[in-house]
């Protein structure tokens, strides 16, 4: 079983760094225990132990928070499965209507790290496109008008690694990003980073088949949440750069 490590825990919320590869929480109420569904033998993404089932275990509290506490008890926000990084928790109903509100009004600051291929034109940029569901999948694209919502990302570019480790004679260059969205659809930095041309190096859902070998891994990490609690009080969290995405540009 993946362990998490839990950066930070009052009385209100637990702020955790989810690693890559883990499910925030199950479908459905489908949890880690469940083997079989109507004779048939589960999804194994479905039957791995999730974040909602190891905060579970040191905090039963959080079982009955949130809209939907069958399936996402405490959830007030998410990551995709293969996003490492900061995510911020409720343990009581107070606590999670109130950052609730705060993300519905865009009051919190994320800070995401992503490895992507090439170099964009601009340093730094705006990327302001609506995404919407292609007809037929579950994909996203800002060519579909289909349930089009509007989507707004900044990046700039922190550095730049002309990556050649004798992978081949033709290596390509890798840029590392720093990236805020501005809203929260699914999927956005993804999406609207491929839209540029600089798809997320290992996304196997918006990047090209062929990835670098060293690329196990979504290489996109949440680094950053930022938000004022209900006093006032200005906090910031911190999830430490995965070494898979760090040692690129350490040169």
């Amino acid at each position: 079983m993946k362990d998490i490590q839990i950066i930070y825990e009052n009385g209100d919320i637990i702020v955790a760094n989810k690693p890559a590869g883990m499910m925030v929480h199950g479908v459905h109420g489908v949890h880690g225990k469940w083997q079989m569904a109507n004779g048939k033998k589960l999804n194994p993404r479905l039957t791995e132990p999730t974040l909602v089932d190891i905060l579970l275990k040191k905090y039963p509290e959080i079982k009955t928070v949130g809209d939907e506490p069958n399936i996402r008890p405490g959830i007030v926000h998410r990551l995709d499965k293969d996003t490492s990084g900061v995510m911020v928790v409720a343990r009581n109903q107070k606590s999670f209507d109130y950052l609730k509100s705060l993300f519905q009004g865009r009051d919190i600051k994320k800070t995401y790290i992503a490895v992507v291929s090439g170099v964009p034109k601009k340093k730094q940029g705006i990327i302001d496109k609506p995404i919407g569901i292609r007809t037929g999948t579950t994909k996203r694209s800002v060519e579909s008008k289909k349930m089009a919502k509007s989507a707004v990302t900044e990046y700039k570019i922190l550095a730049i690694s002309d990556l050649r480790l004798g992978i081949s004679e033709k290596s390509p260059s890798y840029s590392l990003l720093e990236v805020h969205p501005l809203t929260g659809r699914t999927h956005q930095i993804r999406v609207h980073l491929t839209s540029i041309g600089h798809p997320i190096v290992g996304d196997p859902l918006y990047g090209p088949k062929k990835q670098p070998p060293w690329a196990d891994r979504l290489m996109l990490h949440a680094a950053s949440i930022e938000f004022s609690d209900s006093s006032g009080r200005r906090l910031r969290f911190e999830a430490e750069i995965p070494e898979e995405l760090e040692r690129i540009f350490r040169k």
